[in-house]
Formats: structure tokens, C-alpha cells, sequence
């Protein structure tokens, strides 16, 4: 249910996304903290929402469809937003573009694994991936307006974590490339039948 906690986490990072945008809109070095912890506090729900999901017993297919959904839109539109108000220099960028097309990539992989009713399991690197993803991405949002405030130098550092995940990103991203052609090159698999029952909903996949 979408009333559940772990949904509610979930949703909240989308939630938050508008007020990211117009935070770090306003180039400001005090818009530029809060920026960075808004981003932060929707970064941590995503630990959250799947470790109370699981200790509640909560897991549903509106959350697995929920959380991959509200991460890419995160992601997306800090680093949509970083680029566009010239938080990253120009050799950024290339990170950047890196981290946007593995995540259309994946997408396209759940999409097609989906269907056939083969899941895409998270692998512990991916976790490290998502662990370094966002503390780079938190970095460069605060910038180095808001750094000289706290007497921090931090762009060259939220860089070098981005270009760490970077490289994460194309290991996981083969990984995930090469289980999905496993199957892909496999038997052909029966099409999925949903069973609608009172008019409900079929289940997201």
C-alpha cells in the first residue's frame, strides 16, 4: 500500500526533487547547503525504505517498482541540474553521461528481464556504486560557494568520487548486460500471463 513506511520513503524522495531543483536554481551559497541536504536526507530513505520494508515484512511490487523509479529520478535531475548551473567542470561531465546512460541502460534490462518474469537481483557492488553515486553528487551540490563558508575545498573531491562511481557504474552496468543476454540467448520464454481478479490492478513488475 502506498499508506506503508517504506512506500512513504520512497515517495519522498520524489517529493523532494522539485524543492532540489529550485534550491540549487538559486545559486546561492545558503540554497547550495540546503540543497546538499535535502539531497542527503532523500539519498538515506533509500537505505531505509528496503531495510524497513524487509523487518516489517512490507516488500510489495508497488515498492520494487517504487524505489529503482525514485532513485533514477533523483540521480537524474541532480545531475541534469549540476551540469545546467555549472557545478561540474568540463571534465565532469564525461562521469556524468556515464552515470545517465547505465541508468537507461538497466532500465531497458528490468524492462525486458521483467517480462519475462526474471528478476535483475542488486549486486553488493552496485551498492558501493549507489554509496559513492550519491555522496559525489551531495558533494557537488553543495559547491565551492558553500564550501568557502565552512573553509572546505570540496569540487575537486566530489569529482573524483563521481568518476569513482563512474567506473563502478560500467562494472555493474556490464554485469547486469551480461545476465540479461544469458537470458536473452536462452529458450524462448512463455509469455507472461496476468490474472486479473476483481477488477484489480495487475502487478507492476
Amino acid at each position: 500500500m502506498l499508506t506503508d513506511l517504506p512506500n512513504v520513503l520512497t515517495l519522498s524522495r520524489i517529493a523532494a526533487i522539485p524543492l532540489l531543483v529550485v534550491l540549487i536554481a538559486l545559486r546561492d551559497p545558503v540554497a547550495d547547503l540546503a540543497a546538499c541536504l535535502v539531497f542527503a536526507a532523500a539519498a538515506i530513505t533509500d537505505y531505509f525504505d528496503g531495510r524497513l520494508a524487509r523487518s516489517r515484512s512490507q516488500q510489495s511490487d508497488l515498492g520494487r517498482m517504487l524505489d529503482p523509479i525514485a532513485d533514477k529520478l533523483l540521480v537524474g535531475a541532480a545531475l541534469m541540474m549540476l551540469v545546467g548551473q555549472g557545478h561540474l567542470s568540463a571534465f565532469g561531465l564525461y562521469p556524468a553521461v556515464i552515470i545517465m546512460l547505465r541508468e537507461i541502460l538497466v532500465s531497458g534490462l528490468r524492462e525486458f528481464l521483467a517480462a519475462i518474469r526474471i528478476g535483475l537481483p542488486v549486486t553488493k557492488l552496485a551498492k558501493w556504486k549507489t554509496g559513492f553515486q550519491m555522496g559525489a553528487i551531495g558533494t557537488l551540490i553543495a559547491g565551492e560557494p558553500t564550501a568557502k563558508l565552512l573553509h572546505l575545498s570540496v569540487n575537486a573531491i566530489g569529482e573524483a568520487m563521481l568518476w569513482a562511481a563512474a567506473a563502478l557504474t560500467l562494472v555493474t552496468g556490464w554485469d547486469y548486460l551480461v545476465a540479461s543476454l544469458h537470458h536473452a540467448a536462452g529458450p524462448p520464454q512463455p509469455p507472461a500471463v496476468t490474472e486479473r481478479r476483481g477488477g484489480a490492478s495487475p502487478p507492476s513488475p
